[in-house]
């Protein structure tokens, strides 16, 4: 992949399945030595420059969610596969995403990733490497923000001195500060935690809940200390607080996030009882 190099799309979400990937309703069914793929996905990142799909589908309509669903690698040039406009979306203009509809589309059967029925868990478990990585996104977009507040503030004066000087905005940077360094130490356990090998669900939801949130207050924060300046177009920080806002929303959202870690809380509790 980074010799060619080729890119991958992740088809899990659809129109009507987005937190509830149990509710996803792409079928593939086996013919032969081959599934037949049909259903649609929705906001796909990089969906219109992959060469190959990971796509979650469903093979055994009757089951339960965590065995009714295979992943398959599909070939991007494989016949039956239309890719949608290029969406336009509030921020991260630059993400090329979109809508997948796949046709009849035959796959291998060489092609299926593990076993039948297995699909839901791989998709799952890729959240637990993914999370840490937009948490670390949204990280990255925090300090962005702090480092052009805390520069304008430098140069802006009111009542006789720099805006930074007024508690009311040092204050408002400070709590950048400290919700960044905690952001940024919650990423690094739970990407520790994955190169060990260890199970880091619970982390790295929590890492991907605290950096995103910490991104969009950062970033609304810094459009307050801009002020009027921070609304307009010609000033760095409306674009990042447009670019933040999906980091609460992809890779599962942060009502997701809680309820992950809620159940594990409680899993905790009853094992003290």
């Amino acid at each position: 992949m980074t010799e060619e190099p080729l890119m991958a799309a992740y088809c899990v979400t659809e129109p009507g399945a987005g937190s509830d990937v149990a509710g996803a309703k792409t079928t593939a069914v086996k013919k032969g030595d081959k599934w037949v793929v049909n259903g649609q996905k929705m906001w796909i990142t990089n969906g219109g420059k992959a060469n190959w799909y990971f796509l979650l589908a469903k093979t055994d309509p009757t089951a339960n969610a965590g065995k009714a669903f295979t992943g398959f690698i599909v070939d991007g040039n494989s016949p039956g596969i239309t890719v949608g406009r290029k969406e336009w979306n509030m921020g991260q203009r630059a993400s090329d995403t979109r809508g997948i509809t796949f046709e009849d589309v035959e796959v291998p059967d060489e092609n299926r990733l593990g076993e039948v029925g297995q699909g839901f868990k791989i998709a799952m478990g890729a959240f637990d490497i993914t999370r840490p990585l937009v948490a670390s996104a949204a990280v990255g977009l925090a300090q962005r923000a702090m480092d052009e507040a805390s520069a304008y503030a430098l140069q802006r004066k009111t009542m006789g001195k720099q805006i930074i000087e007024h508690q009311a905005v040092a204050f408002m940077l400070a709590d950048m500060a400290i919700n960044i360094e905690a952001s940024r130490m919650m990423v690094w356990r739970a990407a520790w935690l994955r190169d060990q090998n260890q199970r880091n669900t619970y982390y790295a939801s929590i890492a991907k809940a605290l950096a995103s949130e910490t991104a969009n207050k950062c970033a609304s924060d810094a459009v307050q200390i801009f002020g009027g300046n921070g609304f307009n177009c010609d000033y760095p920080v409306e674009k990042l607080m447009r670019d933040a806002k999906i980091f609460t929303i992809y890779e599962g959202t942060s009502q997701i996030q809680r309820l992950i870690i809620s159940r594990a809380v409680a899993d905790v509790a009853k094992q003290g009882l």
